[in-house]
Formats: structure tokens, C-alpha cells, sequence
């Protein structure tokens, strides 16, 4: 894991280095496409090599947060249309053998309906689920506008807060990641559960629906 991370920073390294922010808003759109690529690594770094580095002030964070918030809603933008557009017609039609039943999602529907604004702004702060939160909210057809609105506001503090985490650390900044890695497993452990909950609670009613 440590490899492919290391193999990931290289090449942010050499993509800053030739292209700067908009590098920043490129991998960040990369990271909330429901692509695995870590904003724990995209985001110190530029706190420390566009920023620290080069012997500019603190202002310049609240740039740093602003990138990597509109990096977070472009992605997130393609991963919302390709929920709505390929995988609503798809799970409506293939969705049994997935065990998902189209009550499932119609609830879905209605709950991203009622609480989809807080869901996207609160996994924005929550590493592993904020890459791959905005396709289920393509498939419920969650409120365009309040899903960017959400995703900015959620994605911003986030940003701003790795960024600052680069630029204090300086030359350090990897420890970041370091600190932070940790956490991805327990969230992965309880996202298993829950899917081993749900599995168990609906495979009966997915097969039978016609």
C-alpha cells in the first residue's frame, strides 16, 4: 500500500511542478470521482510545495481550500451524472441480482430527498466515503444544485484543513498521511458491516420482486 502511495506522490510531485494549482483542482476532481487517489496526499502537498515552499503567506491557504473544493465538485459532478444516468437504469433493471429491489430505491430516493444535503456535507469530512459518496446520490436524483452547494461547503474546510496540516509541517508534511491512514480501515470495516447488514436484511425481498 505504502508502494502505490509513494508511486501516487511522485507523480503529484511532477504534476505540480508542471502545472501548479490547476494540477490541485485536476487530482482532487480525480479523488471524489469514485477514484481512490488520496486528498490526504494532494492537499499537504500543496500546502507545502505551492505554498510553504515558495514563501507565501498563510492567505494563500484559503486559495489552496478553494482548489481543492472546486477539484471535489467537478469530480463529484461526473460521478453524480453517471449514477443518474447509467446506474438508476441499470440498478432498476439488473438491481435484483444485486439484491438492491426498487423499494430500496424509492427509500433511497426519499431519504437523499429529506437528509441528502447533510449526508454530502458530513462525508466530505470523512476519509474513504467522501470518494464515493456523490454516485448514490446520482442514483436517488438527489437536488443538483444543493448537492454542489453541499459538496463545496463540505469540501472546503477539508481542503483547507490538510492544507494547513502541509504548510505548519513543512518539509514533514507526509506525516499527515501517516497519521490519518489508520482511520481508513475502520471506516472500510464498518462499511462492510453495513453491507453485510443490508445483504442480510434484503436478498429475500430483491429475489422476490418480479
Amino acid at each position: 500500500m505504502e508502494q502505490i502511495e509513494q508511486a501516487l506522490l511522485e507523480f503529484t510531485r511532477n504534476l505540480y511542478s508542471m502545472l501548479g494549482w490547476p494540477g490541485v483542482v485536476a487530482l482532487m476532481a480525480v479523488e471524489s470521482a469514485c477514484i481512490p487517489f488520496p486528498s490526504e496526499l494532494i492537499m499537504p502537498l500543496a500546502g507545502w510545495m505551492l505554498i510553504k515552499e515558495r514563501g507565501l503567506g498563510l492567505s494563500y491557504l484559503l486559495m489552496a481550500g478553494l482548489y481543492g473544493a472546486v477539484g471535489n465538485v467537478l469530480g463529484s459532478l461526473i460521478a453524480y451524472w453517471a449514477g443518474a444516468q447509467g446506474g438508476l437504469p441499470l440498478l432498476r433493471r439488473y438491481g435484483k441480482y444485486l439484491l438492491i429491489s426498487r423499494h430500496d430505491l424509492d427509500r433511497a430516493h426519499e431519504w437523499f430527498a429529506r437528509y441528502g444535503e447533510w449526508a454530502i456535507f458530513f462525508s466530505r469530512l470523512l476519509p474513504v466515503v467522501r470518494t464515493f459518496i456523490s454516485f448514490p446520490a446520482g442514483v436517488a436524483r438527489m437536488n443538483l444544485a444543493k448537492f454542489v452547494l453541499y459538496t463545496l461547503l463540505g469540501s472546503f474546510p477539508w481542503s483547507l484543513g490538510l492544507a494547513y496540516g502541509g504548510y505548519i509541517l513543512g518539509e514533514h508534511w507526509e506525516e499527515i498521511r501517516a497519521v490519518m491512514r489508520p482511520f481508513d480501515i475502520p471506516v472500510i470495516i464498518v462499511i462492510l458491516l453495513l453491507l453485510s447488514l443490508y445483504i442480510w436484511r434484503h436478498w429475500r425481498r430483491a429475489v422476490a420482486e418480479p
